[in-house]
């Protein structure tokens, strides 16, 4: 795995010292006690090494089979979902059965180890440029998956937590992954599709940036003919809570709220492996111009790809009105690039709070697998900078901020936004 990320990645020391990466490759390695592991322990030590690049999108995944194996042999997890902020760990949704564990009441320790240690063990299994990321990718895949993972099977969990000053301990049991856990919650992100209206505003969330393509752009056509038909003031575009995807979903969107020709980027830069071309050829059309490049050069090579200027739609087609584009920490991948090309070209007013990716960042993901494990490993083949050449390492910083509370159930951000564009109109 090292030999592949340093033969494919297009820059794997962008974030940390070869040194610092060879060292925790070997503390990792030497790890190792026993000749047999599980699919689960492989995934573990593998995920140590690769998240050691500091690069939310060179990655190895969550061991979902590995889960779902567990889960419908009778497993159990920790049954508190938690949110991360201000440096606090909070209850966000108490599935077990002691009610004294309310949501916003503070985490300090489980059986006995403090919520920083806790953690440091965690981290390793999640890719991320930052400790901002890490946890908004913590919160997306859930405490209590990742907790499985790290520690493994607990029947009980002594908690200790911070009351509004008062120190508690609970002992509180694991619960049944399938009946108690997974299906009663909702997962973080979001791939829902939706057109609605919000008196003064449209409210259009058009899900991920990938899947059937015709049906996206039917969506999104048909969504804009309505939208013009009511002739609201503002527009407001939900990009909270998506994965990201592909530039020509997200392109096709912006076509509708530019007013000039636009790209996604100002600089995007590829590096050709022999990893990556046998993924071309297995995977996609070697006709396109794109894709050839990556084919006849050298590998090892980098090498700038500009893409052609994206036309707006005709102007009896585009909404001409206010726009609004929300985003979050768990404002992912291209949603985040897109969020950062609207702020650029000022098509738009970006509201929430900072997102996790950042704009400018490694990426244009790929994956392979190793041959004997058969996992699969994701990394980035290419370089992004965003439109106003930015190449600071922060998120998408909003105009407007406003905070959502992840303890409830309300949504801060949108309704903070329908009440101010209420006032203005």
């Amino acid at each position: 795995m090292r030999e592949s990320l340093e033969e494919a990645h297009y820059n794997l020391y962008a974030y940390i010292t070869k040194e610092a990466f060879n060292k925790n490759f070997e503390d990792v390695k030497s790890s190792i006690t026993k000749d047999s592991l599980s699919t689960l322990e492989i995934t573990s030590l593998f995920q140590a090494v690769i998240s050691k690049a500091n690069n939310g999108h060179t990655e190895i995944s969550f061991p979902g089979s590995v889960y779902i194996n567990y889960a419908y042999s009778g497993g159990t997890v920790f049954p508190l979902e938690l949110a991360f902020e201000h440096g606090k760990v909070l209850v966000r949704k108490n599935w077990s059965q002691n009610h004294a564990l309310a949501p916003g009441a503070e985490v300090k320790s489980i059986n006995n180890l403090p919520m920083d240690e806790v953690l440091q063990k965690i981290y390793p299994l999640l890719s991320a440029e930052r400790r901002y990321f890490k946890l908004a990718k913590l919160e997306l895949m859930s405490f209590p998956r990742l907790y499985w993972q790290a520690f493994g099977e607990q029947k009980n969990f002594e908690v200790e937590i911070n009351k509004k000053g008062d120190i508690e301990t609970h002992i509180i049991h694991s619960i049944r992954v399938l009946e108690d856990y997974e299906m009663k919650r909702n997962e973080v992100y979001s791939d829902k599709r939706e057109l609605k209206f919000l008196n003064q505003a449209a409210y259009l969330k058009p899900g991920n940036f990938g899947g059937d393509e015709q049906k996206y752009r039917s969506f999104i056509d048909s969504s804009f003919v309505e939208i013009k038909t009511k002739g609201l003031p503002a527009l407001i575009i939900d990009f909270r809570n998506n994965l990201g995807g592909d530039d020509t979903f997200s392109d096709y969107l912006v076509s509708y709220i530019a007013d000039r020709p636009f790209r996604w980027n100002s600089e995007f830069t590829l590096k050709t492996s022999a990893i990556l071309k046998k993924h071309v050829r297995k995977n996609y059309d070697t006709t396109s111009v794109y894709w050839q490049k990556v084919l006849t050069h050298e590998d090892g090579s980098t090498y700038p790809y500009e893409f052609p200027l994206y036309n707006p739609q005709p102007a009896d087609k585009r909404y001409s009105g206010k726009v609004y584009v929300l985003v979050n920490r768990q404002s992912h991948s291209q949603s985040a690039v897109t969020a950062a090309q609207i702020q650029d070209y000022k098509f738009a007013t970006i509201v929430g709070e900072e997102t996790g990716d950042f704009p400018s960042l490694y990426a244009s993901q790929y994956s392979y697998v190793l041959p004997h494990t058969a996992i699969e490993v994701k990394l980035s083949k290419g370089y992004i900078v965003r439109v106003n050449g930015s190449k600071k390492a922060e998120g998408v910083i909003p105009d407007m901020y406003i905070k959502d509370h992840l303890l409830d159930e309300d949504d801060e951000i949108l309704d903070g936004l329908v009440k101010y564009i209420e006032n203005e109109h």
